[in-house]
């Protein structure tokens, strides 16, 4: 038994359902007892077991849940921050001759080994992560998953139209690639796989068949994919499938069930909510990369009251950092020009156990309770001389973690643990 001595924070309800004062817990001196790489107990340090490995982390040190992305693309890490555009101009004009280059696993390789330790070293400990269409490259990033033990969510991405001639596949080939990667890995340790049509626009209903026919065949398989994230997106989706709302083309296919997460969904009508919440699939919102993009604001309250669930995501790489602190201040400021005030409880709910949910993972994870999976981490209180003095000024609870949220990054992660692992240190 290893026992960690720190100051604890972990949401353990949902904030936006429930009392935010139920919604979590806290010790000012606490315990955090792990055996096996699960939690074995967790209370105030007066009520710690007496056997065991004491590892005294200090009252400058702060022990949370790990992060959760509930959508990225691996491969786009490299073009991160790249220059203007819409989504529609910046997918032609950058994201498609990215991927293009992962046909080389030699650079796949390289890429890969960069994407998990930018993660690890922001504290994201599971993500559910678009790769390109290649094989090769699908596996490499399984490959770097496993060797690190991340939890990861990975698949390989569909796409047959709208896209340039070097990025397009025949459909019966995606799904045999898809369906032997989703046999090989889906389920694996900490891994699971996604079955992953990049978009609507990029899939002809024939390739839409095929990832309806992989879910069908794998229920518990994840669907991950993008909806209404830009207007013109939205009126594209409308030409090319006439006889439909967006989400009513992948819930044809039969795509939308709990496994199911939906980037974006800045522009979803009462219908496909209604629809979404009966399927009780799942938004990612990723409030960085529709600001950088300029697609919109995302209406969190609306989908929330609809009963559809709702992660944090990074949305790498027209997200501008891997940062989840950088996401929840961000999800913040899209909020408050809408006249809604989130408070630091919900934001880490949602960037924590809320994404654990939001992926179906919450009952192993998401959240320090007595049972679960052994993922948290210690994050630096004093990590630099203004967020030290910050934090030593902190009012409350609430105030402290206010100040993590919009003044926090890489440097504030001191520790990062994955089932009773260290993934990641300072």
């Amino acid at each position: 038994m290893q026992i960690f001595r720190s100051r604890i924070f972990t949401p353990v309800a949902d904030p936006f359902a429930t009392e935010i004062a139920a919604s979590y817990r806290t010790f000012d001196d606490g315990y955090l007892a792990v055996v096996d790489g699960r939690i074995a107990g967790v209370g105030d340090w007066s009520e710690r077991p007496q056997d065991g490995e004491v590892i005294e982390l200090g009252h400058d040190k702060l022990i949370s849940p790990g992060f959760f992305d509930t959508h990225l693309h691996a491969p786009q890490i490299e073009m991160i921050g790249s220059y203007g555009g819409d989504l529609l101009q910046w997918l032609n004009r950058y994201t498609f001759p990215t991927e293009a280059k992962f046909a080389d696993p030699k650079h796949a390789e390289v890429i890969a080994r960069l994407f998990f330790d930018e993660l690890l070293r922001h504290g994201t400990l599971c993500a559910l992560i678009f790769s390109t269409i290649h094989y090769q490259a699908t596996e490499i990033f399984f490959a770097e998953a496993e060797r690190r033990g991340f939890r990861g969510i990975i698949g390989k991405n569909m796409m047959d139209r709208n896209a340039p001639d070097f990025l397009l596949e025949d459909p019966r080939t995606s799904y045999e690639q898809s369906r032997e990667l989703l046999i090989k890995w889906h389920n694996r340790g900490l891994l699971r796989y996604a079955i992953t049509p990049r978009f609507a626009p990029t899939s002809t209903p024939v390739l839409l068949r095929y990832a309806g026919d992989l879910k069908r065949e794998f229920p518990d398989a994840y669907v991950h994919t993008h909806i209404s994230e830009n207007r013109n997106e939205v009126l594209w989706v409308q030409q090319l499938f006439a006889e439909a709302e967006y989400a009513d083309v992948y819930d044809d296919y039969g795509l939308l069930d709990d496994k199911t997460v939906l980037a974006h969904g800045v522009y979803l009508s009462s219908e496909e909510l209604d629809l979404l919440s009966q399927r009780r699939s799942r938004i990612a919102h990723c409030p960085n990369s529709n600001l950088f993009l300029g697609s919109g604001l995302f209406p969190l309250l609306r989908v929330l009251n609809a009963g559809v669930g709702v992660g944090l995501g990074s949305d790498i790489g027209a997200g501008t950092t891997p940062s989840m602190f950088n996401a929840m201040a961000d999800a913040y400021k899209v909020q408050q020009v809408q006249g809604v005030s989130l408070s630091p409880f919900q934001l880490w709910y949602l960037a924590t156990l809320g994404g654990a949910r939001a992926l179906s993972l919450d009952k192993e994870t998401g959240s320090i309770e007595a049972g679960k999976s052994a993922d948290f981490l210690v994050l630096d209180l004093h990590a630099t001389p203004l967020i030290s003095m910050r934090s030593d000024r902190a009012s409350s609870l609430e105030d402290l973690l206010a100040g993590l949220i919009f003044m926090g990054d890489d440097r504030v992660v001191s520790e990062g643990w994955i089932a009773g692992r260290r993934v990641t240190a300072r």
